[in-house]
């Protein structure tokens, strides 16, 4: 069957937003979890998720986002908040946690570098695993993970340039330094066998450091399974029969709904491609997908983090790979270049993105009505 005749390939989306009052001040969602299914808490109190289901097209995607989206912020509208689609708060004390016994074990684990983490926002991509190709569909995914440089919303955390990609730097140079296996991205597989293996030898990793910081093993057991202990951000997931893609960060909806269309696409090519993997270019064509090796990889990872499209390196790979780089146009860009922001201007930044969502939904579901 060629990938023409194959059935569609299902995808999903979840989306972060801090959540801000009418002075871009940092606040609870309050009921704007109810204004909306696929609406929820995040671990932390002023983020918000909005989750689609899994959808058979792009246009379906996107449509239930934004009916989503925008159910959310006429809600949003009426309590005099926002919605902010920036990967950090630009700058901003410490963030609070919301109580449950999963955050208060990633914090015993991590010390005192888990605060990093409460200052990211990010999306999470789902695609429907391919029976036969699940394992050329996980490697495309990681040889696939400089992408995020596409859609790099904010270079700033506590006012300062940290990396045109502030939250992947938090993420994995950070947050989990101490425990790299555990949030880095992780180099490619043979075959499930082996990726359950991995997972099997990082929980146990997980269950000693959280028995070593004082958690005892039942409340570790209860919180978290080998699915559920590790960040890297490339997974199979065995619940939802996806391939997930935790790379990205929050940012413009409609920026999120294109980057899925294109990974959705590199899947739909691997049904009817050859894939290998060779040197360090890589490419992608009808008949072949070529991977660069993963020390390859992880160097335009690296630069994907950052300098964004700022690195040559970086753009060229993407355009090898299948990317249509000049379509997107990475927030953390905009707001390079403006030296160290204080809580008064990361404040009129938050109201500005917040506004800029509001008609990034607007324009987007007016010309999807036509």
């Amino acid at each position: 069957m060629s990938a023409h005749e194959s059935p569609p390939i299902r995808r999903s989306i979840e989306v972060e937003y801090w959540v801000v009052d009418h002075r871009g001040r940092l606040v609870e969602p309050g009921d704007l979890v109810d204004a909306s299914p696929g609406a929820e808490r995040e671990f932390v109190e002023p983020l918000l998720e909005i989750k689609t289901t899994p959808c058979e097209s792009t246009a379906e995607l996107r449509a239930e986002l934004y009916e989503r989206l925008g159910a959310v912020l006429e809600r949003a509208a009426e309590r005099d908040l926002g919605l902010v689609p920036l990967a950090t708060p630009i700058d901003h004390g410490e963030i609070g946690d919301r109580p449950s016994d999963r955050t208060r074990v990633q914090a015993q684990v991590i010390g005192d570098d888990f605060e990093y983490v409460r200052h990211c926002a990010g999306t999470h991509i789902h695609v429907e695993q391919q029976p036969g190709r699940t394992i050329d569909q996980l490697n495309a995914f990681i040889a696939l993970d400089p992408a995020l440089a596409l859609v790099n919303s904010s270079p700033y955390f506590r006012g300062r340039n940290l990396a045109t990609g502030a939250r992947s730097k938090l993420y994995r140079w950070m947050a989990y330094d101490d425990v790299p296996h555990q949030g880095r991205l992780w180099p490619y597989v043979d075959d499930t066998e082996e990726w359950t293996r991995r997972l099997e030898r990082r929980y146990e990793d997980f269950v000693t450091a959280a028995t070593n910081a004082g958690v005892d093993r039942a409340t570790i057991r209860s919180n978290f399974d080998p699915e559920s202990a590790v960040w890297t951000p490339v997974q199979l997931r065995e619940a939802f029969s996806t391939v997930e893609w935790r790379s990205p960060d929050t940012a413009l909806p409609s920026q999120v709904v294109r980057l899925a269309d294109r990974l959705v696409d590199a899947v739909d090519r691997l049904r009817g491609a050859d894939v290998r993997i060779e040197g360090d270019t890589g490419r992608v064509t009808d008949e072949e997908i070529v991977l660069p090796t993963f020390d390859a990889v992880i160097e335009y990872v690296n630069a994907a983090i950052r300098d964004g499209l700022a690195s040559d390196a970086v753009r060229s790979y993407l355009e090898r790979m299948g990317f249509d780089v000049g379509a997107y146009e990475p927030i953390a860009h905009e707001l390079a270049g403006r030296g160290s922001v204080d809580r008064e201007d990361a404040r009129r930044l938050r109201l500005e993105y917040a506004e800029r969502l509001e008609d990034d939904v607007r324009r987007t579901t007016a010309i999807t009505g036509d």
